[in-house]
């Protein structure tokens, strides 16, 4: 594995919500968790908020909070996805609440049962917390109705304490006059911002390393600067995901440190990935080292074609750049005079440099299949005068030979947004008798196209395109078998 050319235990750059990897180097996300910690345990608070600007924290701060709490004297449930009914909502909370799913769908049934729960955990000296991440999700009524369950406390003490964390859109809809009753309810409210400086984001950088197992520098200075500017000032996601794919094109390269020069061409690419989102003023220093430019393209590209754990593949043979506007895959080459021997289109399914691929026997077959079809439409067609002599005799062209645009489509939702999979039908057939890896590389291909078609898919800084290419892939793999 990559880190572990590096001479780390774990890798120490992955955008997931783990405890063990928090960094106290980010001021606004230790003070959020610590004043939740007081709303719960000491202020006897009935509601704490948490706001923050995508990518800052808030999910691992709700992580470490729970991991901080003595789990004998609560009962805890949290909601990662509000965006439901309120009847599915409470219900959620009395199954977390108590062990085990809650059947009832009545909702004065619901609250009678939530409000019996509260009693009783009480009675069993604990206190019930109630955790909603992406609270910004949370319809206007909804949020009505969580507090109305506010009223739920006996005259001495607050039976449960509900945790909101969300966008900023949620402190705006708790600032508007019709809220008035729920943010004069709320004990704590913290918000969560970017990390401060650029030597914070430093310590950052280095505390993740050495949880990770790391002894020594991996970044030379000059790197934070570039950091610094391509994380958009700080934000966490972001500096990891760039710090990821530096890590894996060092070890790539056979790089003894990561320069800013790596982090300056890694940062170019989100960008351009990500429009505005990013920093537009100039880093403070301009490499132009062509051969550095070229393989970290290709690090990006291997990454977002990397196979996962569990499916023992070779990575993707095809070459697409999901960053950079190419020429798409599966779009068969118009066809203007007779056909030569070789293909046509079978240079838009292999590499750009075909003379130094290697490309695995096992995929020719279904490479060679696929960019044939074109080809055999194009020698049934008649010339154009013989169609004028014999035009009553001749079939029609949806006759001659079967169209080349049949596939199957699918509406599926990825990452939030609506997306149409599309897979031509002669490709499924194909694959039918193909080997697992060979559907794996061919979905792989797919996959990639299907980002190209669709930008929004890795845009915002809070999708990973990895995940995103991986998702898609193992969809269009379950349709080709």
């Amino acid at each position: 594995m990559y880190y572990e050319y590096w001479g780390l235990k774990k890798p120490p750059f992955d955008n997931v919500p783990d405890p063990t990897m928090y960094a106290d180097s980010h001021a606004s996300m230790e003070n959020a968790i610590a004043e939740t910690l007081f709303a719960i345990e000491e202020g006897n608070e009935c509601v704490a908020v948490i706001v923050g600007d995508v990518g800052l924290g808030k999910t691992l701060s709700l992580r470490i909070i729970i991991d901080s709490l003595e789990h004998d004297k609560y009962k805890i449930a949290l909601i990662t996805n509000p965006d439901m009914s309120f009847i599915e909502l409470l219900r959620e909370i009395i199954g977390q609440l108590m062990g085990k799913q809650c059947d009832e769908r009545r909702k004065m049934n619901l609250l009678e049962i939530f409000n019996k729960l509260l009693f009783g955990t009480i009675d069993e000296g604990k206190k019930a917390l109630i955790f909603v991440d992406e609270a910004n999700a949370i319809s206007p009524t909804n949020l009505e109705s969580l507090r109305l369950l506010t009223n739920m406390q006996d005259d001495q003490r607050n039976l449960f304490t509900i945790v909101l964390a969300g966008q900023l859109e949620l402190a705006r809809r708790l600032e508007h006059p019709k809220r008035a009753n729920l943010l004069q309810r709320i004990g704590t409210f913290s918000r969560i911002d970017k990390i401060e400086s650029e030597d914070l984001v430093r310590a950052y950088v280095q505390t993740r390393l050495k949880l990770a197992g790391g002894g020594r520098n991996i970044f030379t200075d000059d790197a934070y600067g570039f950091l610094w500017e391509y994380s958009e000032h700080g934000v966490p996601r972001l500096i990891n995901k760039i710090c990821k794919l530096s890590l894996k094109a060092g070890e790539t390269n056979q790089f003894n440190q990561i320069s800013g020069e790596v982090i300056h061409q890694i940062g170019e690419r989100f960008r351009n990935l990500t429009g505005p989102a990013v920093q537009k003023r100039k880093p403070r220093k301009r490499p132009e080292s062509k051969a550095i430019a070229d393989a970290i393209e290709k690090v990006i590209i291997e990454a977002i074609e990397e196979k996962p754990k569990d499916v023992p593949v070779e990575p993707l043979e095809v070459s697409v750049d999901v960053f950079q506007d190419r020429r798409r895959m599966a779009e068969p080459a118009p066809v203007t005079e007779a056909p030569e021997e070789k293909p046509v289109g079978a240079e838009e399914v292999q590499p750009e440099m075909e003379a130094a691929a290697e490309v695995p026997p096992v995929a020719a077959p279904v490479v060679e299949e696929i960019s044939s079809e074109p080809v055999a439409v194009a020698e049934e067609v008649p010339k154009p005068a013989e169609s004028i002599v014999v035009a009553e005799e001749s079939p029609k062209p949806q006759e001659e030979a079967p169209s080349i645009q049949k596939e199957y489509a699918e509406e599926i939702d990825m990452a939030g947004f609506k997306v149409t999979i599309s897979i031509p039908f002669h490709l499924i057939e194909q694959t039918q008798s193909s080997t697992q890896e060979q559907r794996m590389k061919v979905a792989g291909a797919l996959a990639a196209q299907v980002l190209k078609k669709h930008p929004e898919l890795s845009s915002a800084p809070s999708i990973d395109p990895i995940s995103v290419w991986s998702d898609i892939r193992e969809f269009i793999v379950t349709r080709l078998k």
